[in-house]
């Protein structure tokens, strides 16, 4: 090693020993008093840092906002089961070949979408909303959210089941999009749910019902042969994030606790969240297998020449806090709905929890058997004074978001809807570092998996393999 490397070596190892100071510092302003028998500032019962540990914060008075991160893991013990993405065997991305795809991903891919969606659709059949009932995971965050100590609940998954289980939209961020709106590639407007659900249980290629949609392009372009496909909102690889995922970043500097369910952690940019906490923050893993951990010593870490211990993820071993039994993170090994359960018992909420889950599946039933109805043909065939809404772009690739402007001159049905998308500006934290790096990222980011060379990546569900179900 040269004279550089040497130089670099010996800041990066003084960089590493003033951050485990300052960390030792802050926690000792916490400490309790001398004589006490509590020996963790972040997790102040007896326990330490445990899931016990994590019920006494929860039933605390201090703590009001709660964070969560969930991945495909939650949604395996749902009612049937949810198979994640990339496990082995059992995972999505394993039992496709009845598609003929070229790769497993294309199936999420919105280039080959445009080109073949007959296998998305085929697929969506199995995994639309309506056919599932959430697992105890998601009736938890709703009794969060009923107890007042949830601030919002960050998901990759796309199968809206956090909406299904009682949690209002607002405590929602679906990072990757979902089944529970669909609108048009080409002239992006959403269409009617009922009429989604049922063109994609009929197997059919559903197709914009807007007469106008097959208009010409613009100045000598030809006119569209057919009407746009229409597709559900969620995040293919090659669209970007949706716009309220980067709006609500900032909640995490706000977060009093974090819990993390059912994820691998490899997917970015949902990953990085995890980071986005305040240093004071305690975090809890409950998952199959430990995830998101600090990586190694490394002469050039993960940023360039910057020599130093990886200064990200989770410090189950309390390396920067003096040892485990002083660290602000938990980790809980096992599946998403058993340690919730474990967790529930802790705070005395595990019947309440059972039963709200009991009642959520036998309302769903109780609604599942009723017959749908299906829109009338006037819902289908818009009126055809039907002003088009202008789809305003939206030039940063990060926010590929339409949004979605004007109004329908005539008040009969449409399948259009006419709910348009939240605003697409709002306060920034100006020193939220990580959106800021975020603000311009895309899906094809937030791939660990590269598609071919030929392919502009892809999506999972909520769109990662949960590790949690070795999901």
């Amino acid at each position: 090693m040269g004279f550089i490397g040497q130089l670099v070596k010996r800041l990066s190892v003084f960089r590493y020993r003033r951050r485990q100071t300052s960390v030792t510092l802050r926690s000792n302003d916490k400490m309790p008093s001398e004589g006490s028998s509590r020996s963790n500032a972040f997790f102040p019962h007896e326990s330490g840092p445990s899931l016990e540990g994590v019920a006494s914060l929860i039933a605390s008075d201090s703590i009001e906002r709660i964070v969560v991160l969930a991945g495909a893991g939650i949604s395996t013990s749902a009612v049937p089961p949810i198979p994640d993405f990339r496990t082995p065997g059992t995972g999505l991305y394993s039992n496709l070949s009845q598609y003929n795809l070229p790769y497993a991903e294309a199936i999420f891919d919105i280039n080959y979408f445009q080109r073949k969606p007959q296998p998305f659709f085929t697929l969506a059949k199995e995994l639309y909303p309506g056919n599932f009932k959430p697992s105890l995971t998601h009736y938890f965050f709703a009794l969060l959210h009923q107890n007042k100590k949830l601030l919002r609940v960050f998901t990759q998954n796309v199968d809206t089941l956090e909406r299904i289980a009682g949690l209002p939209s607002d405590k929602i961020v679906e990072a990757h999009g979902s089944f529970a709106s669909a609108s048009c590639l080409q002239c992006k407007k959403q269409v009617d749910e009922q009429w989604m659900r049922d063109k994609v249980m009929q197997g059919e290629i559903a197709r914009c019902p807007n007469p106008k949609c097959s208009s010409s392009t613009g100045k000598g372009k030809p006119r569209q042969s057919q009407p746009g496909l229409v597709k559900p909102d969620i995040v293919f690889f090659g669209e970007g994030l949706p716009e309220r995922f980067f709006r609500c970043i900032s909640d995490l500097r706000r977060a009093q606790l974090l819990i993390v369910l059912g994820t691998s952690l490899q997917v970015h940019p949902f990953a990085g969240l995890v980071d986005a906490v305040p240093d004071d923050c305690p975090r809890v893993l409950i998952n199959l297998e430990r995830v998101g951990e600090l990586a190694g010593y490394s002469d050039f870490g993960g940023g360039g020449m910057r020599g130093s211990l990886n200064e990200t993820g989770f410090d189950f071993d309390g390396v920067s806090y003096g040892g485990p039994d002083k660290t602000r993170d938990v980790f809980w090994g096992g599946k998403a709905d058993e340690g919730i359960l474990q967790l529930a018992e802790h705070l005395g909420w595990k019947q309440q929890l059972i039963d709200l889950r009991d009642r959520g599946h036998a309302n769903l039933d109780n609604t599942w058997n009723k017959p749908r109805k299906s829109p009338t043909k006037e819902q289908i065939d818009p009126a055809p004074d039907e002003k088009p809404r202008r789809a305003e772009s939206v030039t940063d690739k990060s926010k590929d978001v339409a949004e979605k402007v004007g109004k329908a001159a005539d008040s009969k049905p449409s399948p259009l809807s006419n709910k348009n998308q939240e605003p697409t500006t709002s306060a920034k934290d100006p020193t939220d570092d990580l959106a800021a790096k975020l603000d311009s990222t895309t899906l094809q980011d937030r791939t660990e998996t590269k598609a071919p060379s030929t392919q502009s990546s892809a999506v999972s569900q909520g769109s990662e393999k949960d590790s949690a179900d070795k999901s």
